[in-house]
């Protein structure tokens, strides 16, 4: 981790505030979230940030998911970029991200690109679906979250995409199509096909009724089993702090402006 760890900690800040301002339109609008992947981690762990953690991860069910994109522009401040492929051209995902207007941040795939999309730091928002608790469903949505991978732009977790929006479009639509809704309690719950990085499926009881979780001195949405669903994200003892050595960041380089 080459960052100075004050610069870091600085956007860390920006990021937290952009978080507040999230979670206080959902709020205004009803809309559910929970914190997820090294947000939810941190949050259990450190309550807060993963010192050396540069973004923050949100799911929301991919009716408030669609919901929130249409009303992010009229209600967003004017220090956070919507980004999406429809405001920002050069995008090259299917999911959203809140950019900060007063900080940039490089990532390893962008270091020495001609980098054309808004490169604030961000806050990603994940769409979720529900799918039937059945081993066919699972190897199906494994299978097709492998070729959405291969037919993804390069990013820290598809380093070999090739991005092909049209073929990523039927197999994001593949998968959406299977969702359940949400008041069957024998479902599972998954990332939909908007977010390449992370093919994982959790239990819906494991996640309703959300509970509120500190991060960072404030109480935020959190699955109400917060150790099922990273039991299911990560292979390791999530609970123990890895050596120095595999503490990485996303970023090469964060810059405050």
């Amino acid at each position: 981790m080459a960052i100075d760890l004050k610069i870091l900690r600085k956007a860390q800040l920006i990021m937290l505030k952009m978080l507040i301002e999230f979670d206080e339109i959902c709020k205004k609008y009803n809309l559910n979230y929970w914190l997820d992947s090294g947000t939810l981690l941190g949050a259990v762990r450190h309550k807060g940030f993963i010192p050396w953690d540069d973004d923050i991860d949100i799911s929301m069910p991919i009716e408030d998911y669609y919901r929130f994109k249409e009303i992010a522009q009229k209600e967003l401040s004017s220090s956070i970029f919507f980004q999406t492929k429809k405001s920002d051209k050069e995008f090259k995902f299917d999911y959203i991200k809140l950019r900060s207007n007063r900080a940039k941040i490089i990532e390893f795939h962008e270091n020495n690109k001609d980098i054309k999309y808004h490169q604030g730091i961000f806050v990603d928002i994940f769409p979720m679906i529900t799918l039937p608790n059945e081993t066919f469903y699972k190897e199906f949505y494994d299978d097709i979250f492998a070729l959405i991978r291969k037919v993804s732009a390069v990013s820290l977790h598809t380093p070999n995409g090739i991005s092909h929006p049209t073929q990523r479009a039927k197999l994001i639509e593949a998968i959406n199509s299977l969702h359940q809704g949400w008041s069957n309690k024998d479902l599972k719950v998954a990332y939909g096909g908007q977010m390449p990085d992370l093919s994982a499926w959790f239990d819906i009881d494991k996640i309703f009724p959300l509970s509120k979780i500190e991060f960072e001195g404030k109480l935020f949405n959190a699955p109400n089993n917060p150790h099922h669903y990273l039991e299911n994200i990560y292979s390791f003892n999530y609970m123990e702090l890895p050596p120095k050595d595999a503490r990485k960041t996303h970023a090469k380089d964060v810059i405050i402006t």
